[in-house]
């Protein structure tokens, strides 16, 4: 233990301003994005209705990693998480490579999120050029993570609070139209087992879709991050984990329950189709339907870039305190914010954002595959982290803090099938290059960690090494 009270004096320093509902709220928000909204109709036209378990399993790999991490967040309130846990439990290798993949996960997640905003925002302004909206939303969320973590949690609370109440409002108007129209009831079996029946792919589509939905719910890991700026991360922790677990259930099983149960899922992947949410407003006859689920795609874009920027300029700040990346993005200004961390994140986005631009064809399977892999990497991690975390506190005889029951196995659970739908990646055309980009992208940062020039770590949270006026 004492060996983590320094890492958590080498990460002092940042304003605890996070109330337990903005952490419960980020949690949630984190996890209902474009991959909900969007990709949705991707994993559809794998699994057909069936994606309701596919969801439903990615949603217990999901819960598996919450337990985890809700375990060691309320044991080890830090900015630097699962890279912190990482390198505690298992080695510096380790809370290395965790840290610089998932970075590099989101930098590159993040760069494609503004891009997709400036093609939203064509529908409603064609003749305005992509940048002046890269520019003016990037412009905007950089500000707001510059003010302050309380600026932060507040902006990304109402983002959340407009997702939650968007999928709300489509449930009740789902079940209204179930209940209420006799003829769409009685349509309700025929859309589950025509089209080739419930398993028109069968089980190989439905573990396809599984893949869609981990990222789908990707983002979900941020509250463990984030309890390391929350005014009472215990409290928040055990908050967040309660809600989100449960809201997730909610939201994705049975909004796309209904999805599929009002509309043949063959419909929903048509050419003409653009997202399963808007086919079902358009079939209700809801005016400017489009329009409006536009707009909420939109706030779900820009909710993912914020959290995103929050959630790697953190991680760069803990490499810097751990002494694998310079000093000087492990410095902090007054108002508790890592600001030269903040703008190389920034300007990693810039760089993804640019090459995307220029060259959307090449650089967008690159760019999704190296995402992808780091993410599947950083949610292996932890489970495995998790496991010599449990092992570690048996030994020395340490009393957990909060207790999730049988978390053991529900981390092997957790593993086994990240590494799964790890292989599984392989030999799925649409996903081959995850592994082909992300085995190199992990030898090169081995071979820079063992290459690289000794940094020096800022162990003592004094004020002439923690801050910059």
């Amino acid at each position: 233990m004492d060996n983590f009270n320094k890492i958590q004096s080498r990460e002092a320093g940042l304003h605890k301003k996070l109330t337990a509902k903005q952490m419960g709220m980020i949690a949630i928000g984190g996890a209902i994005g474009t991959g909900l909204f969007m990709g949705s109709k991707f994993a559809i036209s794998f699994a057909g209705p069936a994606v309701i378990l596919s969801y439903a399993i990615g949603g217990l790999i999901a819960f598996a990693l919450m337990a985890c991490l809700a375990e060691m967040t309320v044991q080890h309130p830090t900015s630097g998480s699962f890279g912190a846990y990482a390198e505690h439990y298992i080695g510096p290798l380790a809370g290395f490579l965790v840290r610089y993949s998932y970075w590099a996960c989101i930098v590159l997640a993040v760069g494609t999120e503004i891009t997709a905003v400036a093609d939203y925002m064509k529908m409603w302004f064609p003749h305005v050029s992509s940048w002046v909206w890269i520019l003016f939303f990037s412009g905007t969320l950089l500000a707001v993570n510059a003010y302050s973590v309380k600026a932060f949690g507040l902006v990304e609370y109402w983002f959340s609070t407009i997702k939650i109440f968007a999928i709300i409002a489509f449930i009740l108007l789902a079940i209204a139209i179930l209940t209420q129209n006799h003829q769409q009831s009685s349509h309700v079996v025929f859309n589950l087992t025509a089209h080739g029946g419930f398993f028109p792919n069968g089980f190989s589509g439905v573990w396809i879709g599984v893949i869609i939905s981990i990222f789908s719910y990707l983002s979900i890991e941020m509250i463990a991050v984030a309890a390391g700026e929350a005014s009472n991360p215990e409290k928040a922790v055990k908050y967040a984990f309660k809600s989100t677990a449960i809201r997730l259930i909610l939201f994705y099983l049975l909004s796309l329950s209904l999805i599929v149960t009002l509309v043949p899922w063959t419909v929903l992947i048509g050419k003409d189709a653009t997202s399963p949410f808007v086919m079902v407003m358009k079939i209700v006859g809801i005016p400017y339907a489009d329009s409006i689920l536009n707009f909420i795609v939109i706030v779900a874009a820009l909710s993912a870039m914020n959290s995103m920027l929050y959630i790697s300029t953190r991680m760069l700040f803990s490499l810097s305190r751990a002494g694998d990346a310079p000093k000087i993005f492990g410095k902090i200004r007054s108002n508790g914010v890592p600001m030269n961390a903040l703008l190389l994140s920034a300007t990693g986005i810039g760089v993804a954002s640019v090459v995307y631009t220029i060259d959307p064809a090449s650089a967008f399977p690159i760019m999704i595959a190296l995402s992808m892999f780091g993410a599947l990497f950083t949610w292996g991690s932890i489970f495995v982290t998790h496991l010599f975390f449990r092992k570690n506190l048996a030994k020395n005889k340490i009393a957990l803090k909060f207790r999730i029951p049988a978390s053991s196995l529900i981390s092997i659970f957790g593993l086994v099938s990240i590494l799964s739908i790890t292989i599984t990646t392989w030999f799925t055309h649409e996903f081959k290059s995850t592994l082909q980009f992300g085995l190199p992208f992990i030898l090169i940062l081995v071979l820079f960690f063992y290459l690289r020039p000794t940094a020096t770590r800022i162990d003592l949270p004094n004020k002439e090494k923690i801050s910059e006026n």
